[in-house]
């Protein structure tokens, strides 16, 4: 499994939603839904995203903007914008006194907000869970960002703005997969630039020779790899591969693969109901005992604790 899609897997199993959502000036929203990430695309207006502390950021039209959870911010047409609604987790709206929502109002088609044609009309695609797999990337990300149209000028902002209205058979699936391609594009666009610090493994990621072991180890967790056969698949000897790997990632890539192994299994434990033998077998342990042996020693609790958590 690739990692950037490995990104989504676990979040897409616990839920994910796409709203679009129509203000008239003076508008504010503030998010406390604790999602580990959310994607806002400002397609008519312009909205700040404020959070409680750090720096305010405009959102231009066709601008993309992320906001990493848990921590709470604000979407206003102005910082000086008092909330006029709560999101709380879930996606339950409340006033800021905790009554019953009156200002903002279901608008139909997954639309949400004063008027349909109001001045300000936002995508939000919001992410409900985040695993092991989606951290070791996430985790790299300021708490929010905006990506202004030179960085990023995506082509799926329109699509999914046609998208998001329509009630159509298979629309739910259709829309799950326009967020996840647009998330991807954005993530890709924002670790690109000079002032990302995207984690060492995505960077080399890019490397001919530490790129191919690290894709082969997260394409098939479950081979048997051996530094001899990851080297021989990359082209260069054991010594080298183990000296560049290390260099470039942080870790050996025995190290790194016991890591990713882990980490996979520790998504599957939450989010599927795979016995501990079926999760042993995918992520390339040879019994349901040596799996957790490793899993208590890196996460300090067995399998069956960490799945009940």
């Amino acid at each position: 499994m690739d990692a950037l899609a490995g990104l989504l897997e676990g979040p897409r199993a616990k839920g994910a939603f796409l709203i679009r959502a129509c203000f008239d000036p003076p508008w504010s929203v503030r998010i406390e839904d604790e999602a580990p990430v959310s994607v806002m695309v400002m397609l008519r207006g312009e909205g700040w995203l404020i959070p409680d502390e750090g720096e305010k950021l405009l959102m231009r039209p066709g601008e993309i903007a992320i906001a990493r959870g848990p921590d709470p911010y604000t979407c206003a047409d102005d910082p000086g914008t008092a909330p006029r609604a709560v999101i709380h987790p879930g996606g339950r709206c409340a006033a800021p006194d905790g009554s019953e929502m009156k200002d903002y109002i279901d608008l139909g088609t997954r639309t949400w907000g004063g008027r349909t044609d109001g001045e300000a009309v936002m995508l939000v695609g919001t992410y409900q869970m985040q695993g092991e797999i989606s951290a070791r990337l996430l985790d790299a990300l300021p708490p929010q960002l905006v990506l202004t149209k030179d960085i990023v000028d995506c082509a799926l902002i329109p699509l999914v703005a046609d998208e998001i209205v329509r009630d159509e058979p298979g629309q739910a699936v259709v829309l799950d997969r326009l967020l996840d391609l647009l998330l991807i594009a954005s993530l890709r666009a924002w670790f690109a630039r000079p002032e990302a610090e995207p984690p060492a493994w995505y960077r080399a990621l890019g490397d001919p020779v530490v790129g191919v072991a690290l894709r082969l180890i997260q394409d098939d967790p479950a081979h048997p790899w051996t530094v001899a056969e990851l080297a021989a698949r990359a082209g260069v000897s054991r010594a080298a591969l183990a000296r560049r790997f290390t260099d470039l990632v942080g870790d050996p890539p025995m190290a790194y693969l016991t890591g990713w192994r882990l980490a996979l299994a520790a998504d599957l434990l939450r989010d599927t109901s795979l016995t501990l033998g079926a999760i042993a077998r995918k992520v390339g342990y040879g019994s349901p005992f040596a799996l957790s042996t490793a899993f208590k020693r890196t996460y300090g609790m067995s399998p069956l604790e960490h799945r009940e958590t």
